[in-house]
């Protein structure tokens, strides 16, 4: 056995292919994953959702700092032999927290970022350097593990997912208004700062869940290109979270279908639909644009030429 799963007999020396796409005894296999896709649908859900704002805020590179907190947390709960969840959420928090009181102007919060990656990542390092344990559970912090998803662990994604989908009701609207004017906002009395806070508290818990399914190295993949697609396609309030969640969850269901019976992790499959998603809306989006311009253009043929 090369993968989290048995391979069908002559699937080991089948060649690459074989390795990547394997669809023998698929039907047994299925039965074995129910855990794991409630744990992809939950986690496109928040994923997605919390997407909507990292890409309004402007936060990608906060998501990738507080990762690399998360992969230390995880690590050192490793090595303690505790709960790898709880150690990946504490460390998350730490760093959003972090993020958020003392990056509260961008060019703060990058220096704030690009301080705390490698110290996290150092850090995940040399815990994971002083842990004598299967290599597998290693791999499985940086590259996810959904396969391997058990109830207790299922737990604790249920809860934290509970709680950053409740957060995420409470802080919705003045979050958006915040995000898309944050003058205006706190003209108009609203605790920009510390919606700000509350909703890097939020990130953090989204970064934890993502780690534990993609890993501490892809969590972009999730929490950043679905959204990204969607807003591509749209800017309507309504319409841009429902694409971002359905763009997440096809990334995360198909790739833990496509994953079944492979040697390969999951991720490669989550990232690659998710990275295709993304080209195609950037397609699609380009096209729509450049009708919107002809048709201005035929309406308007001396406006379109501009001044000469």
């Amino acid at each position: 056995m090369t993968g989290p799963w048995p391979l069908a007999d002559g699937a080991e020396d089948g060649g690459v292919w074989r390795q990547i796409f394997n669809f023998e005894n698929y039907g047994d296999l299925l039965a074995l994953v129910h855990n794991s896709l409630l744990a992809g649908a939950l986690l496109g859900l928040v994923g997605g959702l919390v997407g909507v704002f990292v890409i309004m805020r402007d936060l990608p590179f906060a998501v990738h700092g507080i990762s690399e907190l998360s992969f230390a947390g995880a690590s050192a709960a490793l090595l303690l032999g505790v709960n790898i969840v709880a150690g990946s959420i504490v460390g998350s928090l730490l760093a959003a927290a972090a993020i958020g009181v003392l990056g509260v102007r961008a060019r703060d919060r990058n220096s704030i970022i690009g301080v705390l990656m490698p110290f996290g990542l150092g850090l995940g390092v040399l815990f994971l350097s002083l842990y004598k344990g299967r290599a597998a559970n290693k791999f499985g912090i940086l590259t996810g593990q959904i396969i391997a998803v058990d109830t207790p662990q299922m737990a604790w994604l249920l809860g934290t997912s509970a709680v950053a989908l409740a957060a995420l009701v409470f802080l919705w609207r003045p979050l958006t208004f915040a995000s898309a004017d944050p003058e205006v906002a706190e003209a108009r009395g609203l605790p920009v700062r510390a919606l700000s806070l509350a909703f890097m508290l939020v990130l953090g818990l989204a970064v934890a869940l993502c780690v534990q399914i993609v890993g501490a190295l892809l969590v972009l993949a999730l929490l950043v290109t679905p959204a990204a697609a969607a807003a591509r396609l749209t800017a309507s309030p309504v319409l841009l979270p429902v694409l971002s969640v359905a763009f997440a969850l096809v990334a995360m269901e198909g790739g833990i279908l496509l994953a079944l019976g492979s040697t390969v992790p999951i991720s490669p499959y989550v990232t690659t639909i998710s990275f295709l998603i993304y080209l195609g809306c950037r397609l699609a989006g380009g096209r729509r644009g450049a009708q919107g311009a002809l048709a201005r253009a035929r309406l308007d043929p001396v406006g379109a030429a501009g001044p000469h």
